[in-house]
């Protein structure tokens, strides 16, 4: 599909309606196609009083929608030394091999299949490296490889601690390599670990208003989340600490390397970045991946014993899930089968469509109820592809 200008036109009276009438406060979108933006818009205010305007600069936290970018730095490490997504975690770090771990692959921990989503030590979110023995102590959740549910916190603890020791480089974290090999290289505004200089750039996020409109999963998902004792609510509390807006819009946990919730940028950002890879991996006359196939192949796709709802995961990306006849279940990503992306905690949604060499990134700082995107993300991917 070309993107044209009556679609760009759609697209951007829908983005006016979220103003309008779905309460937006400050957003920015930007679609690129192939290797080129298209299309960026940016509108609003950065704060509930409306003194500070909102602009195609100003970055914000995006929550999960860190996960793909922290995936991309892990999967660029491992293919710098030549190792394939079949190797036991434990050959790189000896200590996880304790509790019946010594069989979990890269692939599995990529796609959400290790069973680390909840810890029975309560490591505190910002000392990586409790939450690193807490990890190789754990006892897996379900047996890893036979079932698969979101990591929403651990996942990006496990990819950190698996990138320093592949790497090997003295005080690497995965918000170092991130910045070395991927943002500098295309020049992104966008962080997992905000320099000190930045702190005060940031739109906050807002949390959800109570009124708002939930997905039609939620109702399941909440009643879990609220029952201390589910797996749901055990995973979105571990490791434990910063676990609302507020806490997250403090300038520590700006700065801090998170890399499963942690991330901090401009739609733009990650549109570019999302745009190398739905042109093959390269941008710009940089090549980072030789293939992104293990990011468009499904590694899983059925029930997810912690979101609740089916889900699908490749090489460290969600993909919309199938049923047994190829069927998308959900259209978060669009209707081609193999885009791949991530939606942030409260309405943010980035991805690539390789097939159409298209990249779409929603950034905003008013959270809606849900943990996948509501209507104003999805008429957004809706009008692009209508």
């Amino acid at each position: 599909m070309k993107i044209t200008e009556a679609v760009k036109a759609r697209i951007a009276a829908y983005f006016r309606e979220n103003f309008a009438a779905r309460e937006e406060l400050g957003a920015s979108l930007s679609i690129w196609q192939e290797g080129r933006e298209v299309l960026s818009l940016a509108g609003g205010w950065t704060d509930r009083k409306k003194t500070s305007p909102w602009t195609a600069e100003t970055p914000v936290l995006v929550w999960s929608c860190t996960k793909p970018v922290s995936s991309a730095c892990l999967l660029h490490a491992l293919a710098r030394e030549g190792i394939p997504l079949s190797t036991p975690v434990s050959v790189f770090w000896p200590e996880f091999k304790q509790s019946g771990k010594e069989r979990v692959t890269l692939a599995q921990v990529l796609s959400h299949q290790a069973g680390l989503a909840a810890l029975d030590i309560p490591a505190p979110t910002l000392d990586h490296t409790a939450v690193a023995e807490a990890l190789a102590l754990q006892v897996p959740n379900w047996p890893p490889g036979l079932a698969h549910g979101y990591h929403p916190r651990t996942f990006g603890s496990l990819l950190d601690e698996i990138l320093r020791r592949v790497d090997g480089a003295p005080g690497m974290t995965l918000g170092h390599y991130w910045q070395t090999h991927f943002a500098i290289p295309l020049g992104l505004d966008f962080w997992i670990g905000l320099p000190p200089e930045k702190v005060d750039t940031v739109a906050p996020v807002l949390p959800p208003k109570l009124h708002g409109t939930a997905t039609t999963t939620d109702p399941v998902f909440y009643q879990a989340l609220h029952n201390r004792e589910t797996l749901t609510a055990r995973a979105f509390a571990s490791p434990r600490g910063l676990n609302g807006p507020a806490s997250m819009n403090t300038p520590k946990a700006r700065m801090a390397s998170l890399p499963a919730f942690g991330g901090i940028g401009t739609a733009h950002a990650l549109g570019k970045f999302y745009a190398m890879l739905a042109c093959g991996g390269a941008l710009e006359g940089i090549r980072f991946f030789e293939t992104i196939a293990p990011m468009t192949r499904r590694l899983v796709n059925g029930p997810d014993r912690v979101l609740l709802c089916p889900s699908a995961f490749g090489a460290g990306v969600m993909l919309d899930p199938v049923d047994a006849a190829g069927t998308k279940q959900r259209r978060l990503f669009g209707p081609s089968p193999t885009a791949f992306g991530q939606p942030g905690s409260g309405g943010s949604l980035a991805f690539a469509d390789p097939e159409n060499g298209i990249s779409f990134a929603y950034v905003m700082n008013q959270m809606e109820l849900g943990v996948m995107p509501t209507e104003k993300a999805l008429g957004l991917v809706e009008a692009l592809y209508a």
